[in-house]
Order: structure tokens, then C-alpha cells, then sequence
């Protein structure tokens, strides 16, 4: 008996509850470092804000550094499982690691919250894409991986600015009480709507992590470190280049990151069809979209109005290439699939460390608050190298592998 039509659907939106979570959970601790840094360190605060805000910056630091371990290792560990209990079980963690940073009294204690919050996240949303891919079919796979990812895309719309307002007027914490609660729903909706399969009980660890002998998957890891850098570059400078570069007035930031949220939204879903077009066109067209938004948007940072524009368009290519680096990523890895799709999320995060600093760096050296879009112009242009050598790598050796008669 086949399942009803909505099944798949009720499974994907579970997912992307938890999803949309986990965008909250990792990107709203951004416009709180203050708030935080009030409460958690007071001697600090007292003695410099600067100083106190700079050190809260580790909870994102920590965060970031708890997706690159756990993506991999939880992934390749829980691989023989079913995946339908893996799923509620991360969902589950997600929910009791943000509790903690709810009620944990001080900043060390916060801290180490934060780390253990990063472990299940790349996890989640590997064997979140595997659980997508499996429940829409084949031609289907990268519009699942892709709704799946729209949580997180609508996090930045509706979810940080919503949970930011909260903590900035009732106390940060209570951004995390709506975040704790999102995981509390979308853990008994992944229970009560995700399929269940059996496990694979050959695929341990050590089968697993065979992953990192083929070529092609440290192509498409290079292509997410390197490629979703630019957009990072941008996205964590986004403020001053609105207020410095642009001149625009402060109360325009929180609308140029809806705007940014928005692209991030529409690129991912057309970025889930193109790939089920054509998933090696797709990816290489978007890449060179990014190259092309960036230098646009580096261009005309001086008006506000192109800014605008143009944070939209970076926002909808970097947010486009995502779900074709996934899939492509799933399609080279072989039997390895578990550990491959989670460390998609670990390349990303690597990316989001390498913009955000390599942006910092072109400010602090007195290069002006456009230099990071140049930054994130010269990692998308290298994500693109990357990707054509990787097809170009890709077809010479199929072309001398004998065909199998």
C-alpha cells in the first residue's frame, strides 16, 4: 500500500521545523552578544562593552567549532541506525542542549552549552537530507533537501528578528525559551510523521569515513568552505555596510536582513528545482551568479537602493547553490551517505569562520566597509574554480574508465 500524498509533505514540514529552529538557535545570539555579555560578564561590561561583547562573540565561535566536530562523527556514528529514530534522537539532544543554555547561570557554563548545541546540528540536517531525498523519490531528491532547508531560510526572516526583539526587550533568554519550544514541537512532529526504515547495520564508522578517500567529495567540501564564504563575508558585515559604506540610517539594518532573508529563501527553493534539472549545470551557473551578484553589489555599495538589490541577489545565489552542493555531495560519496551529507554543514560553517574573519581583516587593515564584499567576491570566484576543476576532474577520468560490457 503506497502512502498518502501528504505523508512525504507532513514529513518534510517536521523537518523543517527543526530546521527553522536551528537557524534561530545559531544566528539570534548575534544580535544579543550585548544583552549577553550584560548579564554573563558584568565585570567585564563594567570595564569596557567593547571588550565584554568581543568575549560573548565566543558563543558563536563555539557553536560554529561544535557543527564541524559533530557533523561528521555523529553522522558516521548513528549511520547503521534507523533513521527515523536518529532524527527524533537529534531533535531531541537539540531541544535538551538549548534548554541548557536557557537555564545555565554563567558564561563558562553558557559557553559549553553552545559547543554541545553545535554537535547535532550538522547531523540533523545530513540525515535530515537522506530522510528528504528518500521521501520524494528520485527527480525529487534536491526539492525534499531544499524544503528541508527552508526552515532555515525563513529562520532569518521571521525567526531572529522575532526572537531578537524578545531578548532585546524581556531579556535574552527568553529568545531561547521560543527556540526550546520550536524543538520541543518539531521533535514530536519528526516522531509522529517521519517514515520508518530499517537501518543498515554494515554501515559503521570505519565504513563510513571511507568517505574522505574520494577525490570528488573534497572537491564539493572545497566548493562550500571556500564558495559559501563570500556569502559570509557579506552577511556578518551586513550593518556597517549599510550605515558606513552606504550612509543609510541604522533603522534600515533590520529591513536590509529581511531582504537578505528573503533571497536566502527564494534562492533555496530554485536552487532545489534547478538541481533536479540539471545538478551539475545548476551548481556551476549559480557559483558564477554569486561572482557576478558580489561584484555588482562591491560596485554600488555607496547607494542604499543598490545595496538593497544587491544584498537580495548575493542572499538568493549563495542560498541557491546550497542544495546543489548537497546533492552533489550525496552523489559522490557513494555508500557513504550519511557522513557526506552532514558534512555539507561542516564545509558551510568552515565557510561562515573563513568570510567572517577574512572580512574582519580587510576592515581592521583600514580597507573601508566594502572590502569585504571584495573578499567575498574572490572566495565565491574560488568556490567557482573549484567546481570547474572538480566536472573537469570528473569527466577525463570517465572518459579513460573503460565502459563496463
Amino acid at each position: 500500500m503506497t502512502s498518502a500524498p501528504t505523508r512525504p509533505r507532513r514529513a518534510l514540514l517536521a523537518l523543517a521545523i527543526g530546521s527553522f529552529a536551528i537557524g534561530m538557535t545559531e544566528f539570534v545570539v548575534m544580535g544579543l552578544l550585548p544583552e549577553i555579555a550584560r548579564e554573563l560578564l558584568p565585570t567585564a561590561w563594567a570595564a569596557s562593552q567593547e571588550d565584554a561583547i568581543a568575549q560573548a562573540g565566543w558563543l558563536i565561535t563555539l557553536y560554529a567549532l561544535g557543527v564541524v566536530i559533530g557533523a561528521p562523527t555523529i553522522a558516521a556514528s548513528v549511520a547503521k541506525y534507523p533513521r527515523h529514530r536518529v532524527m527524533i534522537l537529534l531533535a531531541g539532544a537539540l531541544t535538551l542542549c538549548n534548554a541548557l543554555t536557557l537555564i545555565l547561570p554563567t558564561f563558562e557554563l553558557v559557553a559549553a552549552s553552545r559547543l554541545l548545541a553545535g554537535l547535532p546540528h550538522g547531523a540533523y540536517f545530513g540525515i535530515g537530507a537522506l530522510v528528504a531525498a528518500d521521501v520524494m523519490g528520485p527527480g525529487n531528491r534536491a526539492k525534499g533537501i531544499a524544503f528541508v532547508l527552508t526552515g532555515l531560510t525563513v529562520a532569518n526572516v521571521v525567526g531572529v528578528p522575532l526572537g531578537t526583539f524578545l531578548g532585546q526587550n524581556l531579556g535574552w533568554r527568553w529568545a531561547f525559551v521560543m527556540v526550546v519550544v520550536i524543538f520541543a514541537a518539531a521533535t514530536v512532529a519528526i516522531a509522529l510523521t517521519v517514515p520508518h526504515r530499517a537501518g543498515e547495520p554494515s554501515r559503521t564508522l570505519r565504513a563510513e569515513l571511507k568517505v574522505f578517500r574520494i577525490p570528488q567529495v573534497w572537491f564539493a567540501l572545497g566548493i562550500g568552505a571556500i564558495g559559501f564564504g563570500g556569502f559570509f563575508a557579506v552577511y556578518t558585515y551586513v550593518s556597517p555596510l549599510v550605515t558606513e559604506a552606504a550612509g543609510a540610517p541604522a533603522w534600515l539594518v533590520p529591513i536590509v536582513l529581511v531582504v537578505l532573508g528573503l533571497g536566502m529563501t527564494a534562492g533555496n527553493l530554485v536552487g532545489g528545482h534547478l538541481a533536479d534539472v540539471n545538478l551539475v549545470r545548476s551548481m556551476l551557473g549559480l557559483l558564477g551568479l554569486l561572482v557576478v551578484t558580489q561584484l555588482l553589489l562591491a560596485l554600488t555599495s555607496g547607494w542604499i537602493v543598490t545595496v538593497i538589490v544587491f544584498v537580495f541577489a548575493v542572499a538568493f545565489a549563495s542560498s541557491a547553490v546550497s542544495p546543489t552542493v548537497q546533492t552533489r555531495l550525496m552523489d559522490v560519496a557513494g555508500d557513504n551517505q550519511s557522513i557526506a551529507a552532514a558534512l555539507n554543514h561542516s564545509a558551510f560553517n568552515t565557510g561562515n569562520a573563513v568570510g567572517a574573519a577574512l572580512g574582519g581583516a580587510v576592515i581592521a587593515a583600514g580597507l573601508g566597509y566594502t572590502a569585504p564584499v571584495w573578499v567575498g567576491l574572490l572566495l565565491a570566484l574560488g568556490g567557482l574554480v573549484i567546481g570547474i576543476v572538480s566536472v573537469t576532474v570528473e569527466r577525463r577520468t570517465a572518459a579513460r574508465t573503460p565502459a563496463v560490457r
